[in-house]
């Protein structure tokens, strides 16, 4: 842990890259291919009704991983800053609130997502075709929103210090555990929609068992004990305000993709099944953008909170201009190779037909 603080006080910008983003920007393409992991052996059935069904889920989903980063990136922040001030008991009390924020909230998702099952299916767009799917896939997911959110929120607290390989681990742990599954009870025993849902959730589970593991025996600092929870306004409002902007972030993207999910459901289940693969590419800009960021954010809330705001400052210059040119380099590639892309996908004309427009619209903000 120490060595973590010397690190993050004195490194310069290339180690910094090289110790906390490169581990974290692995930890973001481990997720996109986490995500990836559905789409692409759903695609395998050839059938692009089940892929749109997935893309409906889609926005729920990301609604759920929204309150994971409002404790998550909150947390992670309001850790690192604790450290530079090195205030033990509120780093106690910060790891104890969102572990049992995520385990409530968690609960609380999954029962309103089983009492209102078909209300929400269809609110997400689902139609006659796809409804039976879209349920069946929301119903195993709403069941593993505990563990989901848990795995969302420490995987991100554990970077507090530096300790980004550890996460990196965590995910890494959990998407090779989602992909093995996915193609056990996809391909092999053809449980096709559900198979997808019950191996994310089950790959969830995996990383929340290291997350526990590491927390439990390797961090001291942290604590996931009763006696340390409080929702006092000195514990509360710290968690909250620091992971309010980017958990609204992703909540904003969730209702824009479930306003466009059900205006393109009327073109079809392929218009839907295109714009869902087109998505993720996206995703793939965005993800490896934040990877950077929320990999350099520990170095700049510890830096904060000693108070060596030029530190501070030069460290977010830097990382300005590095995630913009990597943005840049990303889209043109994104642009050149995107029918390649969408027939990893799913090989169907008319999928890729529109998906040359559509890939165009979700990668173009790339470089920003």
């Amino acid at each position: 842990m120490e060595k973590n603080r010397k690190m993050l006080e004195e490194a310069s910008f290339g180690k910094l890259l090289l110790n906390l983003c490169l581990p974290t920007i692995l930890i973001m393409l481990v997720m996109v291919v986490y995500n990836m992991a559905d789409t692409f052996f759903i695609g395998q059935t050839g059938d692009p009704v089940k892929i749109a069904a997935i893309s409906l889920c889609a926005p729920l989903f990301s609604i759920l991983s929204g309150l994971g980063t409002l404790l998550g990136s909150g947390g992670c922040t309001a850790v690192s800053l604790a450290l530079g001030k090195q205030e033990n008991s509120r780093i106690k009390a910060y790891t104890s609130l969102c572990c049992y924020g995520s385990l409530v909230i968690g609960f609380l998702f999954l029962t309103f997502v089983l009492i209102f099952l078909t209300p929400i299916s269809l609110a997400l767009g689902a139609d006659s075709a796809t409804l039976s799917h879209t349920c069946g896939y929301l119903r195993i997911i709403a069941l593993g929103a505990p563990v989901i959110l848990f795995n969302n929120v420490f995987a991100n607290i554990i970077r507090a210090d530096g300790a980004a390989k550890e996460s990196m681990i965590a995910n890494g742990l959990g998407t090779l555990s989602n992909i093995a599954l996915d193609a056990l009870f996809i391909l092999v025993f053809s449980w096709d929609v559900a198979g997808a849902a019950l191996a994310t959730v089950l790959g969830n589970a995996i990383s929340c068992c290291y997350l526990l593991f590491y927390i439990l025996k390797k961090q001291p600092a942290f604590s996931l004990h009763l006696r340390y929870f409080s929702l006092k306004k000195e514990t509360l409002l710290p968690v909250l305000s620091l992971g309010l902007p980017l958990a609204c972030s992703t909540l904003l993207m969730s209702i824009s993709s479930m306003i466009s999910n059900r205006m393109m459901i009327g073109y079809g289940a392929a218009a839907l099944a295109a714009q869902g693969v087109a998505g993720k590419i996206g995703m793939l800009l965005s993800m490896l953008a934040m990877g950077i960021c929320m990999g350099m954010q520990p170095a700049i809330s510890f830096n904060c909170g000693r108070g060596s705001r030029e530190r501070m400052n030069l460290i977010i210059r830097n990382t300005g201009i590095f995630t913009a040119v990597m943005g840049t380099v990303l889209t043109l590639i994104c642009f050149y190779a995107r029918n390649h892309i969408i027939a990893v996908f799913i090989n169907n004309r008319q999928v890729i037909s529109y998906g040359q427009v559509m890939v165009i619209a979700s990668i173009i903000t790339g470089p920003f």
